[in-house]
């Protein structure tokens, strides 16, 4: 059997990082969980990591910043951006964060584990 990715949750709102953390472990995933940009690029440096889910709305550093630096320190980790206000593919691209996707709150979980297991593949192979 494949090891499952390693996933980073980044948001603010300890309800819903808690939340989605419960739900993807459930669903097999290797997860941690951070309330804030600096703790997500403390815990970065600690290990590998697959992917990093990105509330886009936190106070401080945002989620698009926090994404363009994950980009320039860990280019390994793919980073999905996650918000209740829509993200387009185009608006992703314009905003040069490097982010591989975006995923609307509120999450139907079918269909986020289809989607991160779509976006680790190639970390699985």
């Amino acid at each position: 059997m494949d090891e499952m990715p390693k996933i980073l949750i980044v948001d603010d709102e300890e309800r819903q990082r808690k939340t989605l953390c419960i739900a993807l472990r459930l669903d097999g995933f290797d997860v941690e969980c951070a309330g804030s940009a600096q703790d997500a690029l403390q815990i970065l440096e600690h290990g590998p990591y697959d992917l990093a889910i990105v509330d886009l709305m936190m106070p401080g550093v945002n989620g698009l910043d926090l994404a363009r630096q994950v980009q320039r320190l860990f280019p390994q980790v793919k980073v999905v951006l996650t918000s209740a206000y829509h993200l387009s593919e185009r608006q992703l691209v314009r905003a040069g964060c490097g982010a591989v996707g975006f995923v609307p709150k509120p999450y139907r979980m079918s269909e986020l584990v289809a989607f991160l297991k779509s976006k680790t593949s190639c970390a699985l192979a």
